[in-house]
């Protein structure tokens, strides 16, 4: 799944027909527990987890897998040149980091030629809005422009959940100079099974406003 509306990858084939999986080299990054992981494997794909996060891939260890977890920085992939066909990200490493540019640059130096990066985040007009289910959320309530990160602190200040906020133009020049090419930007529509709400999301705001943005990149077939 590419975030809480539930479009689905074999649906969407945003890394290609699952068919052509098969036999892939495929990165992870912001793996979490490793759900993309465990289908891509499923689809005869060789999967790479990774996660700065090493409770997360515990659980992915206690869930169980025949691919390799990797415990790293997404800014500092330990990787050399060219190691990878594909890479993905759904809601994972990109909202959380100060230098979104730095991850992109590593990601496009680690794909071979012609490799596709997906990657899915909050879409950003959200953050002019509420986090909130209901009615509430539906007025703006903040500067779309306004690129201050949200934080939550614990008891004693220290910052234990930060989000940065990126406009869709940001995402795009960020892209653009990692010297990737973005061949899409996916904006999926609540699909009328869904009937689920949790935390901000809803069938009454994913009617009307965006939540998730795919951007499916390329590296150039040419050395770049």
């Amino acid at each position: 799944m590419w975030g809480p509306e539930g479009l689905d990858e074999v649906e969407a084939e945003l890394l290609g027909p699952p068919e052509e999986l098969k036999g892939k080299d495929v990165l992870e990054i912001g793996a979490g527990a490793a759900q993309c992981s465990r289908w891509l494997a499923a689809q005869g794909a060789r999967p790479v987890a990774l996660d700065l996060s090493h409770r997360q891939l515990q659980h992915a260890l206690r869930i169980g897998g025949s691919f390799p977890l990797v415990c790293a920085d997404a800014g500092a992939l330990p990787f050399a040149d060219e190691s990878f066909d594909l890479a993905c990200s759904a809601y994972g490493a990109l909202p959380f980091v100060a230098d979104p540019a730095l991850v992109l640059r590593e990601v496009h130096r680690v794909l071979r030629p012609g490799g596709r990066f997906v990657f899915s985040a909050t879409h950003p007009i959200r953050w002019a809005f509420p986090d909130e289910p209901g009615p509430e959320g539906l007025t703006v309530s903040a500067s779309y422009f306004d690129r201050t990160p949200y934080v939550e602190q614990d008891d004693d200040g220290r910052a234990v959940y930060v989000e940065h906020h990126r406009t869709l133009g940001d995402r795009i020049r960020d892209i653009v100079a990692s010297g990737l090419r973005l061949v899409d930007l996916v904006e999926p529509e609540w699909p009328s099974w869904n009937t689920a709400e949790w935390g901000g999301w809803s069938p009454l705001r994913g009617n009307l406003i965006p939540g998730t943005a795919i951007y499916v990149c390329e590296r150039d077939r040419g050395r770049d």
